[in-house]
């Protein structure tokens, strides 16, 4: 599984403020620091951690309703760099590029239960996929993230 990008890095780190897992990208304070240093093998693990973890998030909020919308619109959009990019991954990314414009869900191939707009919708992705990355933390190192 290729990266989107070579680092998952969005700019917004908030490890420098002395938290444990970065509220921007998700990686663990550790894996920020160590990044240039990792190998592809390393750097591959991380991005597989962090896209199942998104792929949870995104389920719990989302559904596709219709595939071929959502493949057509995050062609337009760029977002197929990948192809082995998951369903809900993609689902990500095309929501992430339209929710500001206004952008209904429907015409990006989603529906969610919540009668939600597209941006708050987001918001509450980026929110659960930061407490799944927080939980997943604190289990693999026996130790609270705060």
């Amino acid at each position: 599984m290729a990266a989107l990008k070579r680092t998952p890095c969005v700019g917004i780190c908030s490890t420098t403020y002395g938290d444990l897992v970065c509220r921007g990208c998700k990686r663990f304070a550790h894996e920020i620091i160590a990044w240039n240093g990792f190998d592809e093998d390393q750097r591959e693990r991380v991005w597989q951690r962090l896209y199942s973890l998104l792929d949870g998030a995104v389920a719990s909020h989302l559904q596709v309703v219709d595939e071929q919308v959502l493949q057509n619109l995050a062609e337009e959009l760029r977002v197929l760099d990948r192809a082995d990019l998951s369903i809900e991954t993609l689902a990500f990314e095309v929501l992430r590029r339209c929710a500001r414009r206004g952008q209904p869900l429907q015409s990006m191939g989603l529906a969610s239960e919540l009668s939600r707009s597209p941006e708050s919708l987001l918001e509450a992705i980026e929110q659960e996929y930061f407490k799944r990355s927080v939980a997943r933390f604190e289990h693999d190192f026996r130790t609270l993230a705060k």
